[in-house]
């Protein structure tokens, strides 16, 4: 016995003790600690802190820009990750939200990250008075309202197609809404919403110099980052400091991806929805390390253990009827009420809101600048539309191909992520200069740059349901012979369509934040502006002009919420119930 309790004791020793793997994942995370500590210690400063100049051009100071700049957007990316979960399930799964939510979140897209900061940033300075975190936390949502809409229809669309025989599955094993949301519904969702995660990231660095060095009325706030150093660099017309922004920007994402994105695609393999094993599956040197560690997966353990006992909890939830159309069965008097109420109270805070915006605009606009807003949205809304049009033919099939092919997909993915967050605003010099010179029409030649906030949430999302796309649906195809356009119409577009429509609803709400920094550009003093919405927006926020601020986002939401509800919703539906991996 004694024997025994020696060897039990001399395993558990061993147990904690560092092997060779730990030694190499050790440093890495300590480090990444204390890079953390290190830049959130320097958001509790007091603005004074924040000496003039507050950015310098020397690149001697971008690795804490970096560090700074990355900060925020993992901030907002958690943010927005919460924020996911919980708007997501609660608009599929109860059908009296679901007819607030999703056109809410319809609204919450097409409003431009300018329109949220220029009514957030005097109320989050107002929740930390003197203190950096303010002007932080207006950054960070800013940041959060780049990424969280895509996020959240990518979700909640997994959601509203999860295969009706898992369901039943389920149900069989008795398992609680609750049980059902942590072991079935997120799982399958996973493979989806991380490759928007990093589509979101994309989208963030896009409006990150926006939202770093912003400028509202007499309101002016600027944090040091990245975002903000490009500004600077772009106002002194200092080519040198836009490379050094780029060979920043390469570093960073090449950080995302090996450090956070590469392991999650690597780890969320494993909930793809098939019965044969695929032929090559994603690879992380970062996830193999920490899978061959000791004492770092015994420190990890309890954790683990603690979710798992979280996600077991039998909590009660609604579920919302497997029909996914909501009825109320005959004689339900006390439903018909609920819902009576509950449309009444969505009315009249809607009407509430409406009569808000239109007194703003009304105490100082007339109808004629109501004209002039509505002919520039048609404006912005024509380049939309075209812009997604040649988007989805270009990248539909090359996303196809390259979710099929998961080696490709690793090469591609670091690739896709630097080119989907390169800023408009590193081409404002070529485009200013060009147009200058040659006296093009800034309508026609600013238009391209609209399609940096297009083009890649399409990629990505069809790039997503390539790769999730069963593997046995792909060999039953060759079994039969399918192949050529047959194989696309018949296979590939109906598995990877849910997909798409999610990329291009996430799409038309990214162009339209894009054309506010793609209408408008400047070098310098130069600036070159088309007629459209974007710059209109752009140009009030500016100048503080409040009332053509409101103006411009509620012609911007009404035209997207009828863009969304003419086209893409009839599409959703479809997509929900013709071509289901059921």
């Amino acid at each position: 016995m004694a024997e025994l309790r020696f060897q039990q004791a001399a395993t558990a020793v061993a147990g904690l003790r560092p092997n060779r793997w730990d030694l190499l994942a050790f440093p890495l995370v300590v480090g990444l600690l204390s890079l953390l500590g290190f830049g959130a210690h320097e958001t509790l400063a007091p603005l004074s802190a924040l000496r003039e100049p507050i950015v310098s051009l020397d690149p001697a100071y971008l690795p804490n820009y970096a560090l700074r700049t990355f900060l925020r957007m993992l901030a907002a990316m958690a943010a927005s990750l919460v924020f996911t979960l919980i708007y997501g399930a609660v608009a599929a799964k109860s059908a009296r939200a679901e007819k607030v939510l999703i056109p809410l979140l319809d609204v919450l897209q097409s409003v431009p990250v300018l329109g949220y900061i220029s009514f957030t940033v005097v109320f989050f300075m107002s929740l930390f008075p003197g203190r950096v975190l303010g002007a932080e936390c207006a950054v960070i949502f800013a940041v959060f309202t780049s990424q969280a809409w895509n996020m959240t229809f990518s979700f909640y669309q997994s959601l509203r197609t999860v295969p009706r025989d898992l369901e039943e599955a389920s149900r069989c094993f008795h398992l609680s809404g609750w049980m059902r949301f942590w072991k079935l519904e997120v799982p399958f969702a996973m493979p989806g919403l991380i490759w928007n995660m990093m589509m979101s990231a994309s989208g963030g660095w896009f409006f990150i110099v926006a939202s770093e060095a912003i400028t509202v009325g007499d309101k002016t706030i600027t944090l040091p980052g990245i975002g903000a150093y490009l500004a600077t660099a772009l106002i002194h017309k200092d080519l040198a400091a836009v490379g050094w922004v780029i060979v920043a920007m390469i570093v960073v994402i090449a950080l995302y991806d090996q450090l956070m994105f590469r392991p999650l695609v690597a780890w969320a393999d494993k909930f793809r929805f098939e019965q044969t094993a695929a032929q090559s599956v994603p690879e992380s040197w970062v996830l193999d390390l920490m899978k061959r560690t000791r004492l770092m997966q015994r420190a990890l353990a309890p954790f683990g253990a603690s979710l798992d006992a979280l996600m077991r909890l039998r909590f009660p939830t609604p579920q919302r009827p497997s029909t996914r159309a909501f009825a109320i069965p005959a004689g339900a008097t006390t439903a018909r009420v609920l819902d009576a109420i509950w449309y009444g109270l969505v009315a009249l805070a809607a009407l509430y809101g409406v009569y808000q915006a239109v007194g703003l605009i009304a105490s100082e606009l007339a109808w004629a600048d109501v004209g002039t807003a509505i002919v520039l949205g048609f404006y912005t809304l024509a380049r939309v539309v075209v812009l997604i049009a040649i988007a989805s033919l270009v990248w539909v099939p090359l996303g196809v191909l390259i979710g099929l092919r998961p080696a490709i997909a690793e090469r591609i993915q670091p690739v896709a992520q630097f080119l989907a967050a390169f800023p408009a605003n590193l081409l404002f010099p070529i485009f200013v200069v060009a147009i200058v010179h040659f006296q093009a029409n800034p309508d026609i030649w600013l238009s391209p740059l609209i399609i940096l906030g297009t083009q890649w949430y399409i990629l990505f999302n069809v790039i997503a349901g390539a790769s999730a796309f069963p593997t046995d649906f792909r060999e039953a195809a060759v079994n039969f012979h399918i192949r050529g356009w047959q194989w696309w119409k018949e296979v590939m577009l109906p598995g990877v369509f849910p997909y798409f429509v999610t990329g291009a609803i996430t799409a038309s709400g990214g162009a339209w934040n894009a054309s506010i920094v793609s209408e408008a550009v400047s070098w310098g003093k130069t600036t070159v502006a088309a007629h459209g919405l974007g710059a209109y927006i752009a140009q009030a926020t500016t100048a503080g002009d409040y009332p053509r601020i409101v103006l411009g986002i509620a012609v911007m939401s009404l035209l997207v919420m009828s863009f969304n509800r003419l086209l893409w919703r009839p599409l959703y539906r479809f997509a929900e119930e013709r071509t289901r991996l059921d």
